[in-house]
């Protein structure tokens, strides 16, 4: 009662503010997700810093849409699942309505969520163990160094980690596994710092690569069991990727905790200070990072800029649950690099490469192994690397692929960012000209083939025909309402961008630096 007497002065009005105490006691009680622990420490008459947390207040739904208080973790489920249930709108509500969260703070607990349950079975893993990794500095400091790009750096194949069945009996259980309030502040720090390096685009910006997130989330979640057809058991509703062996049919994605968190934690980051314009309008305006990186210019600056804030000393913590040794240091590193480059789809030379690669693979497997003399580890391995970059692929245009009123909402976002450049003197081409049946071309070259290589490999059951369907569907759809639809993008851009030029139609010239 005297502690929180005391706690009076630096509570806000509404709001409940418990001790650390009472935050251990509820995460004891199983209800961890109750509490946010407040970003500072707050000066405690009698008692000096302490570390409070806030209850989540949820509050009883009145019309949240309208409200404008739907939770950041509801809408990108919703929409990675692209299934209309009424169960779905009570789902993953926690941060439905809390004072004090805007909607970029919510997605920022989303993630928080989802890479801490995904850290818990890496660390379980390893039998529940974190130790300090000052021993692994110079490893650390030694990667992405020493001249090389990004795009240098990329490989064909990624040897993964392979566990034996005595290792993973072994595992810790996650319900079992903590990884520390060290990290996971750390954790959360990290994710809100990468929120803010997202640069407020209509399409590439936090929410964005929030929604690749949990699309990412939803495919690693759903691959099968060999024989099957099923998804991966879940032990709880958060649909954790279950840990066991799938005897090579998801070539060893599924065992490995740290490729998985390896390509969720690139999802979020790989659009990270994304100008907001393409890489070709970047190499026009010869900007820095430009001549630093001559292609894939946003996506190795991305991965750059992570890397680099990851590796600061304020986050030794959460690399310690990350990896132990160099080796998986190294694996998660060529991971990251991998991953975040595979969305640049619009390099001719990198599509190319990776066509013959995933032919290579995937058209005759007993043969191709044969002629390349590879071992069924290698061969393994060579689609793994492949599934994952068009796994990420497919989840950063995920939209094409879900419901009509998403697809249609994504594509509106992604006009008016382009269509915004081309008002500002960074593209030379109205893009609303040709915007039908560019989207047209972009569903039979690019999102259908795409939807039916993840339908052929084998790996994501079911989740990779309705992928497929949906496609399919919104192409149909977009056929029959595209033009209509472009020219309503065209008013609402006019009409919420009146302000800045009179009159509108008169092209802003852009001030060169």
């Amino acid at each position: 009662m005297n502690t929180a007497a005391r706690m009076e002065s630096s509570g806000d009005r509404g709001r409940i503010q418990v001790s650390q105490v009472t935050a251990d006691l509820l995460t004891e009680a199983g209800f961890s997700k109750w509490i946010i622990p407040r970003s500072v420490k707050m000066f405690v008459k009698g008692k000096g810093e302490m570390q409070t947390y806030w209850v989540r207040k949820r509050n009883k739904p009145i019309n949240p849409k309208a409200a404008g208080l739907k939770s950041g973790m509801e809408t990108l489920e919703e929409e990675a699942e692209s299934e209309e249930s009424s169960e779905r709108a009570e789902e993953d509500d926690d941060f439905l309505g809390i004072e004090g969260m805007n909607k970029t703070d919510r997605l920022v607990e989303w993630n928080v969520e989802v890479l801490t349950s995904l850290l818990e079975q890496i660390v379980g893993s390893r039998g529940g163990v974190v130790n300090k990794i000052q021993t692994l500095s110079q490893a650390e400091s030694k990667i992405g160094t020493g001249g090389k790009t990004v795009l240098e750096e990329f490989t064909s194949i990624i040897p993964l980690k392979r566990f034996n069945t005595d290792e993973l009996e072994r595992r810790r259980r996650t319900s079992t596994v903590d990884i520390g309030e060290e990290a996971k502040s750390q954790l959360r720090d990290y994710i809100s710092t990468i929120s803010r390096l997202y640069i407020d685009n209509a399409f590439h910006n936090f929410e964005h690569a929030s929604h690749v997130t949990a699309s990412v989330k939803k495919l690693l979640a759903r691959i099968v069991k060999v024989g099957e057809g099923n998804g991966l058991g879940a032990s709880d509703p958060s649909e954790s990727v279950a840990l066991v062996d799938l005897a090579g049919h998801s070539y060893g994605i599924t065992s490995d905790p740290l490729t998985q968190f390896a390509v969720v934690f690139s999802a979020l980051i790989h659009d990270v200070d994304h100008p907001g314009v393409p890489n070709t309008q970047l190499v026009k305006e010869n900007t820095r990072w430009a001549q630093i990186y001559k292609k894939s210019i946003a996506e190795q600056k991305s991965v750059d800029l992570a890397w680099d804030m990851l590796m600061e000393d304020e986050y030794a913590a959460l690399r310690a649950c990350i990896y132990q040794t160099e080796d998986d240091l190294k694996r998660f590193r060529q991971l990251i690099v991998n991953t975040v480059l595979a969305t640049d789809i619009v390099d001719k030379e990198l599509q190319t490469l990776r066509k013959a690669r995933w032919e290579i693979a995937f058209s005759n497997v007993d043969s191709a192994a044969g002629s390349l003399n590879c071992d069924r580890v290698e061969s393994e391995d060579r689609k793994a690397t492949i599934v994952i970059e068009h796994l990420i692929q497919a989840s950063d245009v995920s939209h094409t692929m879900q419901h009509w009123h998403i697809y249609k909402k994504w594509n509106e976002r992604f006009f008016m960012e382009c269509y915004g450049a081309y008002r500002e003197g960074r593209a030379d081409v109205d893009p609303s000209k040709n915007w039908y049946k560019g989207e047209i071309g972009f569903f039979d070259f690019y999102v259908i083939p795409l939807a039916r290589k993840l339908q052929s490999c084998g790996v994501f059951g079911v989740s990779s025909e309705e992928y497929l369907n949906y496609a399919v569907a919104n192409r149909d759809e977009w056929v029959r309402e595209g033009e209509a639809l472009v020219q309503q993008y065209l008013v609402k851009f006019k009409e919420e961008n009146a302000h800045l030029t009179a009159p509108f139609d008169h092209l802003i010239v852009r001030l060169q630096d």
